[in-house]
């Protein structure tokens, strides 16, 4: 099965903030959204927008691309 950059999405964001060791709680609130939003985008049952991705990946410290890599 192939999958697409956007089902990285959610895995990467999760991989790097256990990483920083931050709670989704921390992370959500760095990021101005919600848990629940986070939650549903780690699981992959929402996308975000490139303009969200660029907000988090400077929340973990992190070029956006990375959140996009297999």
């Amino acid at each position: 099965m192939i999958h697409s950059a956007q089902d990285n999405v959610g895995k990467n964001i999760k991989k790097y903030r256990i990483a920083k060791k931050l709670t989704q709680e921390q992370l959500s609130e760095m990021c101005e959204i919600s848990c629940d939003y986070l939650s549903e985008i780690e699981r992959g049952k929402r996308h975000p927008s490139m303009k969200r991705l660029d907000v988090i990946a400077y929340a973990l410290n992190i070029d956006a691309y990375k959140l996009l890599m297999p």
